[in-house]
């Protein structure tokens, strides 16, 4: 049986890479992570979606509060607003989480191994997305080789992959291609301030938002949440 791994946070990008993996791999667990991320939500978001979906899904608490450095992590260090997207500065960001996504990897090859998986798949995107140096294709190859120099390798000797199928793609051409495979988009977080209801002035937000305006829809969270009456 034919396994995948998806790194799954429950935004745009995660969840759009978790329904590709659904499309091509007959078993998918589905790999979150508290962190302490001051965007929590985001977790039970990604609970509600895997029960949706009645896939396994696997939650691992790291504590990256204790390392700091980002204002993901430190509620000390203010997450930084704009009123457009246009305004975000080039550079690094403080909403990067320092090695992060390496981490990440690290603990879902970890389970991979465990489990006998070979597919680690995961949102990663450079395009329309905050600058962080580990989300980029180079690093990703640069993973999934320290990832296979590190492991056992199995009696087939059949190598971990990582997959980031986004990893070039704008955030609309994600949504896109997400649409296409029915990816319900009304329960996906992307505000950094930990609120269900998105301030639309952090980067997250607001790149999301320039993204539904390319693809000429609107945004299936600020519907539901219309609905709701929560705005």
């Amino acid at each position: 049986m034919k396994k995948s791994i998806v790194l799954f946070s429950g935004g745009i990008d995660s969840t759009t890479a978790l329904y590709w993996a659904l499309h091509r791999t007959e078993k998918v667990y589905a790999l979150t992570f508290d962190y302490g991320q001051r965007h929590k939500i985001e977790i039970s978001m990604a609970r509600k979606l895997a029960q949706t979906l009645d896939i396994h899904h696997k939650i691992i608490q790291v504590d990256l509060k204790q390392i700091g450095g980002s204002s993901l992590t430190d509620t000390n260090i203010p997450i930084p607003e704009y009123k457009r997207a246009e305004e975000i500065e080039e550079g690094v960001p403080s909403t990067y989480v320092p090695f992060r996504n390496g981490i990440f990897l690290s603990l879902a090859a970890a389970l991979a191994e465990a489990e006998g998986i070979k597919e680690i798949v995961c949102g990663f995107n450079t395009l329309d997305s905050p600058n962080y140096p580990d989300t980029r294709s180079q690093f990703v190859k640069a993973m999934e080789e320290a990832i296979n120099q590190g492991t056992t390798p199995p009696p087939t000797n059949e190598k971990i992959k990582i997959l980031a199928p986004f990893a070039d793609m704008k955030k609309s051409e994600i949504i896109k291609e997400g649409l296409s495979i029915g990816v319900d988009y009304s329960y996906t977080i992307s505000c950094y301030l930990g609120e269900e209801v998105p301030c639309r002035k952090c980067s997250s937000c607001l790149l999301r938002q320039k993204a539904w305006e390319e693809v000429g829809s609107k945004d299936p969270l600020l519907l539901r949440l219309e609905k709701e009456g929560k705005i």
